[in-house]
């Protein structure tokens, strides 16, 4: 997905430096090689084309630096941007299930009791009604949210439509960090029922943090611990640091922006800080649904 207004840098100091130093150049050939102008005129010129080149530099390297933080963030909007149209989808894929669910239920519940003989019952009547009008409240608002998603997930190109992500994922994410060269032990503690948005927020924080800690520490040790602190559910990855003379490679470092948005988005809170030698990714995001 594109964020339209990528900066573009334009500068137009090679084409003023280059005009000035033929003006300074055709100064020089015009005074000529004698007359008293030709002792006086040439120093001057050089100098002149020296604090030429001089600004030239100066205010290329200013514009290069002003370009790049632009450019940075921009970069760092579109991270923000594309991780919450994910969270929307998401999020949206969760509702759009829980309603159908609605639909289904109540559809079911009408029809039971339409084949019972329960004309004469007010009770009965009004709850027949009732359950008519859910139905067509959750189909409507189903089709709502299928439209929306249509919106969201419309792209430049094909993008491939994943599902719903949630904590029976995080088994094959920690063999994945496995095959990649971490040493990950995973501390799964009991979190009783949890809400499909945080399921997948916590996937997504622990795929994040083990992708950080692979390019930062290489094949370091990590542990992945997922426990419940009350109302909240809280996930924390810790990375042993660098492995011997392991040179970092580090991303533009949008991945964490993104995260931050989606925890947030939940009401949670996101914690990245230097542990030690290593690195400790902490979310802690509310959850209702207690055990």
């Amino acid at each position: 997905m594109n964020t339209p207004g990528r900066p573009v840098w334009r500068s137009r100091v090679r084409y003023l430096a280059g005009t000035a130093f033929a003006v300074l150049a055709a100064i020089l050939l015009g005074v000529g090689a004698s007359g008293p102008l030709a002792v006086v005129v040439p120093p001057v010129i050089t100098a002149a084309a020296f604090g030429v080149a001089v600004w030239a530099v100066r205010r290329g390297r200013a514009e290069r630096a002003a370009h790049e933080a632009r450019l940075t963030e921009w970069a760092a909007s579109e991270a923000v941007l594309v991780e919450r149209l994910r969270v929307a989808r998401d999020l949206h894929d969760i509702v759009s299930h829980g309603l159908g669910l609605v639909t289904v239920r109540a559809a079911a519940a009408r029809h039971v009791i339409d084949a019972g003989d329960t004309a004469c019952d007010p009770a009965v009547r009004e709850a027949r009604e009732a359950l008519a009008d859910i139905e067509e409240a959750s189909r409507h608002a189903t089709t709502e949210l299928r439209r929306m998603l249509t919106v969201l997930r419309r792209t430049d190109g094909p993008e491939t439509l994943d599902p719903v992500e949630d904590l029976g994922r995080v088994p094959g994410i920690v063999r994945a960090a496995r095959l990649a060269g971490l040493r990950v032990r995973l501390d799964l503690g009991p979190v009783g029922e949890v809400s499909p948005g945080v399921q997948v927020a916590v996937c997504k924080v622990i795929r994040e943090a083990l992708d950080n800690a692979a390019r930062h520490a290489g094949p370091t040790g990590v542990r992945v611990r997922l426990r419940r602190d009350a109302d909240a559910v809280v996930v924390t990855v810790d990375d042993d640091g660098p492995v011997g003379h392991w040179t970092a490679r580090p991303g533009a470092g949008h991945g964490l922006l993104g995260l931050n948005e989606r925890v947030t988005a939940l009401g949670g809170v996101l914690g990245a800080e230097r542990a030690g030698r290593g690195f400790r990714v902490t979310a802690r995001i509310p959850d209702g649904e207690a055990a």
